[in-house]
C-alpha cells in the first residue's frame, strides 16, 4: 500500500493506492484506515473505486452502510474516485448522490475533486 499524503491549513488527507483490492469487507476497511491512521495522522482517506470489493457498490450486500458505519465511529471521513457510470442501480445512485451532500464521505469522478471535498469538509 502506497500512501501520499497532501496538507492544507492543518488537514491531512491520505490518497492510498495499491496494486489490489484494499477493502474486501468491514474488517479490511477498519484496518486500512487504521493503518492511515497510525502512520500517517490523517483521517481523511481518498482512494480509487477500484481498490474498494465490488459488493460494496450492491447495496442489498450491507457492505457499503457497515463500512460506512465503521468508518463514522471512528471519525475518518472518506473519498472514493473513477467513473461511476456502470453502476445503474437506483437505489445505489440515490445513496452516492446523499452521500455527496454530507460531509463524511463522497464519491467523484476524479482523484483531485476527491482530494479537494475531503479539504473542504
Amino acid at each position: 500500500m502506497k500512501i501520499e499524503m497532501i496538507k492544507e491549513k492543518d488537514i491531512l488527507v491520505a490518497v492510498v493506492s495499491d496494486g489490489q483490492k484494499l477493502i474486501v469487507d468491514t474488517r479490511s476497511a477498519l484496518e486500512l484506515a487504521m493503518a492511515v491512521k497510525y502512520e500517517t495522522g490523517a483521517t481523511r482517506i481518498v482512494m480509487d473505486k477500484d481498490l474498494v470489493c465490488d459488493e460494496f457498490f450492491v447495496l442489498s450486500t450491507g457492505v457499503a452502510g457497515e463500512i460506512l458505519q465503521k468508518y463514522i465511529n471512528y471519525h475518518v471521513k472518506a473519498a472514493f474516485y473513477g467513473d461511476y457510470t456502470r453502476y445503474t442501480s437506483k437505489p445505489l445512485r440515490d445513496f452516492i448522490y446523499e452521500s455527496n451532500q454530507g460531509k463524511d464521505f463522497f464519491f467523484t469522478e476524479s482523484r483531485e475533486e476527491a482530494v479537494k471535498k475531503l479539504l473542504a469538509c
